[in-house]
Order: structure tokens, then C-alpha cells, then sequence
């Protein structure tokens, strides 16, 4: 495998790693260029397994051995070694985890073929935060999400946070951006789908009352942290559900509501819990 000892921060071949923390740049840039970055020897290991080509590696030298085998499948991609001080000036993070991989991009996956053996899908309206996308991804492939469509606005599931908060499970779960919104959500609806959306609006039915095993086919509407679901989005729900609260508490952050909702929504025939 071609290892690369680094010297200098400058070099050209690592550009795919510069100002990883600026994130209107990264946004702007990864998704243009066909790349997306993995951080963390767990998460590189997770998109090369998912099926992602690697473009490069950047490493520090103790994580050498740990992921010898991986460099080992991809030998003519090359793996850039350097020290962490060298790592944080190409990257401008401390790198804790010491493992980087600019991956290329997966092409986007058809709504029509994601549908068509789904029975439980989420629908993301505008969620901007990383952290809670990340998340909520994490609770889909847990809880027996079969994919998540996305808003055109919403955040980048390939962005390096969200990959990592989703342990990569943005790679195991199904995802596409929807082009129109909430116009495609008649597309969904016309797959067979029930639209369910979690609200607080007058008559949202709780979510324990609602018959969730008797529909085939559910998508579960989440709207954007704070302001949730727009009235564009609401009308095309088919019913609204709540989480009842106590304690005062009028509702929870939209991740943890995803979860809940996952779990109830779920099929009889998921796995046992463990």
C-alpha cells in the first residue's frame, strides 16, 4: 500500500481534508466534488463495508496497525501519514480518533426504487443540525426505519458530524433528498404510504392510541428543531400523533421524539431487544 509521510501541512494531494471545520465551505464543497469524509476508524471501517470507495486515507501513525487490514483491501488508494500536530493544521481539529478517509460519494438512490420495498419510512422537513440528524439516523437503523427521505433545506447526511454522531449509520439505512417540497410527499403517499406527522396541533391523536401495526405502509413525518413542521407539511399529513408529556415538559428534541416514535411505530416482527 503506497503510505506517504507528510512534513507539511501544504501538501496539494491532501486538500480534500483542508478547513474541515468550516462548515458553509464543506457544504458548499463536498457534495460538488462527489466526496464526503469519514472520521474515525469505526465509521471508515463501516463505509468501506457499506460499499464506498475510498479516494485517500490521512492518518497518524498509531492508528497503522488498527487499520492495516483496510489499507490492505484499497492498495492502490493512498493512505497520507503525519503527525497530530501536522493532522491539526491540515485539518484545523485535534483529531482524537486519529483516523481520516475522503470517501467519493455514492450516487443519489431513486425515491421510486426506495419505496418500493419499504414499510417504514422517516421524512426529514428542514432539520439544519448535524447532531440531531446524525441521530436521528442512529434510531432508524436501530428500530426498523427501512429509509429516510429528506427536504431539500435539510442537512447533510454525509457531512462529517452527522456521519459520526450516526456511528455510520447513514450508510445503513437508505436515504434521498427529495428535489420538491412538500409536492413529493404525493409520491410517497401514492407508494402506498399513510403520512403520519409528530405535531403539536389540535387534535394530534397520542401516540400510543394510534394503530401503527395496521398500516402497511407508514411515513413518519419529523419537522426541523424548534419551529417543527410547516403548515405545507402538515396538510399533506393524513393524521397528526403526539407524545404525551410530564412533568411540564411540552415536548422533547426532535431526535429523542424520533426514537420514541420508531419504537412505537415498529413492527411486530422486529427483533427481540437486547
Amino acid at each position: 500500500m503506497p503510505l506517504i509521510e507528510l512534513d507539511t501541512a501544504d501538501d496539494p494531494r491532501i486538500a480534500d481534508y483542508r478547513n474541515l471545520t468550516d462548515v458553509q465551505l464543506r457544504l458548499a464543497r463536498e457534495p460538488a466534488e462527489g466526496l464526503y469524509i469519514a472520521e474515525s476508524s469505526k465509521v471508515l471501517r463501516r463505509a468501506v463495508d457499506a460499499g464506498h470507495a475510498p479516494r485517500s486515507f490521512l492518518l497518524a501513525p498509531k492508528w497503522l496497525p488498527d487499520l492495516e487490514d483496510v489499507l490492505a483491501r484499497f492498495p492502490s488508494v493512498p493512505a497520507f501519514v503525519a503527525p497530530e500536530a501536522t493532522l491539526e493544521a491540515i485539518t484545523g481539529f485535534h483529531l482524537h480518533r486519529g483516523a481520516l478517509a475522503a470517501m467519493h460519494r455514492p450516487a443519489p438512490l431513486p425515491l421510486a426504487d426506495l419505496l418500493a420495498s419499504a414499510r417504514r419510512v422517516a421524512v426529514i422537513e428542514d432539520m439544519v443540525d448535524h447532531t440531531n440528524l446524525g441521530a436521528v439516523f442512529r434510531s432508524a437503523a436501530a428500530l426498523g426505519i427501512d429509509a429516510v427521505l429528506i427536504s431539500p433545506r435539510s442537512a447533510d447526511p454525509l457531512y462529517r458530524r452527522a456521519v459520526r454522531v450516526s456511528m455510520g449509520s447513514v450508510f445503513q439505512v437508505p436515504w434521498a433528498r427529495l428535489g420538491s417540497w412538500p409536492e413529493d410527499l404525493a409520491a410517497v403517499r401514492g407508494a402506498g404510504f399513510t403520512l403520519a406527522a409528530l405535531a403539536l396541533t389540535p387534535g394530534a391523536v397520542p401516540l400510543g392510541a394510534f394503530p401503527a401495526r395496521e398500516h402497511e405502509r407508514l411515513a413518519l413525518l419529523l419537522g426541523t428543531e424548534g419551529a417543527g413542521l410547516t403548515d405545507a407539511a402538515l396538510a399533506q399529513a393524513d393524521v397528526a400523533l403526539t407524545i404525551p408529556m410530564h412533568g411540564g415538559v411540552d415536548s422533547l428534541n426532535v431526535a429523542a421524539a424520533a426514537a420514541v416514535a420508531f419504537w412505537e411505530c415498529r413492527y411486530d416482527d422486529a427483533p427481540p431487544a437486547v
